[in-house]
């Protein structure tokens, strides 16, 4: 179970849910597992809906461009985030602007932290 979550876009309880739906023991080590039941798995990753998976699992909700509900592994994952980044940017949302400006996002206070690059502290004259 835990060898899938070293795929991009594969969390614990989403590969515990494929591993059931591929009816795959939890317990089996990943070198334990036949060609087969590697394909099912991979099957399951590649289109979660054909497999009963509910909508609201997948990581990908209602897609921006093309509505669909999707879960995005591996390289695909990262282009969607990539995407997502430069349209915020593009449309000049404050989310868009504080990545461009490269400051935090997500309302963390920054007066005292997340100063790595920048002037710390007050200089002082050298003298008296």
């Amino acid at each position: 179970m835990y060898a899938f979550t070293t795929i991009p876009g594969v969390g614990r309880r989403f590969s515990n849910l494929a591993l059931k739906k591929a009816e795959i023991d939890l317990n089996k080590r990943a070198g334990e597992l036949t060609k087969e039941e590697i394909q099912k798995v991979l099957d399951i990753l590649e289109d979660p809906e054909k497999f009963d998976i509910p909508l609201w699992f997948l990581n990908r909700q209602k897609d921006y461009k093309t509505g669909v509900f999707k879960q995005n592994v591996s390289n695909e994952l990262d282009i969607a985030l990539r995407e997502d980044i430069l349209r915020l940017k593009k449309i000049r949302a404050h989310r868009g602007l504080r990545h461009y400006w490269r400051l935090r996002v997500r309302g963390q206070h920054t007066k005292t932290t997340g100063r790595s690059g920048r002037t710390v502290g007050v200089s002082r004259t050298k003298g008296l």
